[in-house]
This record gives C-alpha cells, structure tokens and sequence, in this order.
C-alpha cells in the first residue's frame, strides 16, 4: 500500500473557477520512507489574482509567475495526476483535501475532462478527530508548529511533504499506523465521483453535531423562555428604587435561565425596564467586559454591571429577590 500526499495552488480561485498553477504530490511507503516526489507546474491559463484563506490580499507564491506560460496546461497532466489518485494501491491524503478536490473538480469541467474518481483523507479532519475539536478548521501551520513539524509554505509539493510529516507525527503520537488511525476514530474517507464531492466523516463528528443541535435547541428554549417574561412584563407600569434604570444583558446572561429570569423579575418589580438593544441601555450586564454589544452600551454612555455582582447590586439598591 502507498500512500499520496497532494496539494494544489491555483493562480486564482473564483465560485466556480479554480486555475490550477501547481500540483504537488509525494508518494511514501506504508512507513512513510518517501519514494517519489514532484511539482507539477502548468500554465493556469488566465492571470494571477491572489487571495489568503480569508480572501484578502497578499498571498504570494514561491514561484515566478512567468513562467507559469512555458508550462502545458492542466490537460496535458490530466493522466499522470488521475493515475497517482485513482492508483488501486494507494490511499489519497491532503490538508482541506475538499478544497484541493473541488478544484480538480473544476479545472476538469473548465477543460471538458472526464470526472476525477477516488477517496481521500484529510489531516485536517485527523487533528479534529485526534483532539475533539470540530468547531474550526485548524492550519497546516498551526498542526505542523504543534507537532514539530517544520515546512515551507504554499510550495505545492513542500505542503505536501508537510501533510505527510504531520500524518506521520500524528500517528506516533497516537502510537497507531495510518490504517489504525482511520480506525481508531471511526474516520470514513470522502469521495468524488461523477464531479460529487463527498466530504470526510466520523462518528466523533456525528456525536458532536449531536451535541450542538441540543446546545442550539437548549439556547432557543431559553432565550423564548426569558423573552416570554421580558414581553409580559415590559409594559407594566410599577414604581421603586430602579425607576429610570433600563437594563440589557449580554445574549449568554439573557439565556442563564432561570437564574437570568428571576433578576428580570426583579428589575421590573423594582420599576425597572429591560431592553434587548444595549444603545438604549443605561445599565449594561455581561460576564466580562467586551465584545459589540457591549461596545454599544458604553458609547451610548451606559455603566457595566458584572453578572456576578448584578444580585448583590440589587439587594444593595433595596431591591427584594
């Protein structure tokens, strides 16, 4: 069994056009001893128009662009590239591998190519399994740093000899082989077919999209919860020691159910009010300082309040809990 390590760079990458400039691949043993390793440059066909992950300005290449144009263009590659991915011996492994998929994906449609068919991995996917964390797409750089790895960025086949490191880290720091590793966590590969991209899976992922769907469903419940007692009670007109004190909580505070009901009762009872737009507030309550809604309190000249003290700060102005 081998195993190819691939990574693309594109001169420019639009909704639904990726000009492939770069391929890089390194092929290993299952011991991960390297037995081939290449850039494949081609002419992109069309200018260079470079963004970071985020989409702004400034990623730059370790190529020199011009001579991009002595290169053959995408077809001209298009076997060598599908006969290292769809290779019956081989299992296919990138960093964001979907994002390097769909661009195959693309540059196979731009040319009237036939379709890509193969099953990927994802070191990317990996590190979230490995460590629970599937809230957010980490970095190469960031996995390489963690584990010691050390590369030269955005050279097609440098990232995909860094891949290759951190699959090869991260399974000695799991003390399993790269197919124990899938196993281990349960980890089914994506595919693409037919130009449909499937993407990577796991049972950890599946139990944390679990997890989340109670947490949002258990935040909505909440936030009805202490919305139904800010609207029966907003227009009712009492008098006390907090008349002309207008309260807004920070949306985590609103959804401390009951605890955050309870003080909201209390304001009222108090004579006071309650708003959900902290420019309007005069009183503003939060776990900590920071963020826009706060930022929008303390421009309209609002005091901070910590949750924490907001009780004792009540009790203090006379107001019964």
């Amino acid at each position: 069994m081998n195993y190819v390590f691939f990574d693309i760079e594109c001169a420019c990458v639009y909704r639904s056009v990726a000009k492939i400039c770069a391929f890089g691949y390194v092929v290993t043993d299952e011991n991960f001893n390297v037995t081939a390793r290449e850039d494949i440059l081609m002419n992109p066909k069309g200018k260079f128009h470079l963004t970071d992950r985020k989409g702004g300005e400034g990623l730059v290449l370790p190529y020199e662009y011009e001579d991009f144009k002595k290169y053959p263009l995408f077809p001209a590659h298009f076997r060598k590239i599908r006969s290292l991915l769809e290779a019956k011996d081989a299992i296919v492994l990138g960093h964001a591998t979907m994002n390097d998929v769909n661009y195959l994906n693309l540059e196979t449609k731009r040319y009237r190519l036939p379709s890509f068919k193969f099953e990927f991995h994802d070191t990317q996917f990996f590190w979230m399994n490995v460590t629970g964390e599937y809230g957010h797409q980490v970095g190469l750089g960031v996995i390489a740093e963690n584990l010691g790895v050390e590369f030269t960025p955005h050279r097609a086949v440098d990232d995909a000899y860094a891949t290759m490191r951190v699959c090869e880290a991260l399974c000695k720091r799991e003390g399993v082989n790269l197919t124990e590793l899938i196993e281990k966590y349960r980890i089914r590969g994506g595919r693409v077919e037919n130009y449909r991209i499937t993407p990577c899976s796991s049972m950890g992922q599946k139990r944390h999209y679990v997890e989340k769907e109670k947490e949002r469903a258990a935040y909505h419940k909440a936030h009805e919860e202490f919305y139904r007692c800010v609207n029966k009670n907003m227009h009712k007109k009492r008098k006390g020691v907090l008349e002309g004190r207008v309260y807004c909580f920070a949306k985590d505070v609103e959804v401390d159910v009951p605890h955050s009901v309870e003080l909201l009762l209390a304001i009222y009872h108090a004579g006071g009010k309650y708003t959900s737009h902290p420019g309007e507030s005069n009183i503003y309550v939060a776990r900590e300082e920071g963020g826009a809604r706060y930022e929008a309190a303390m421009s309209a000249g609002a005091a901070f309040i910590s949750y924490e003290k907001l009780e004792e700060t009540l009790i203090k102005s006379g107001v019964k809990l």
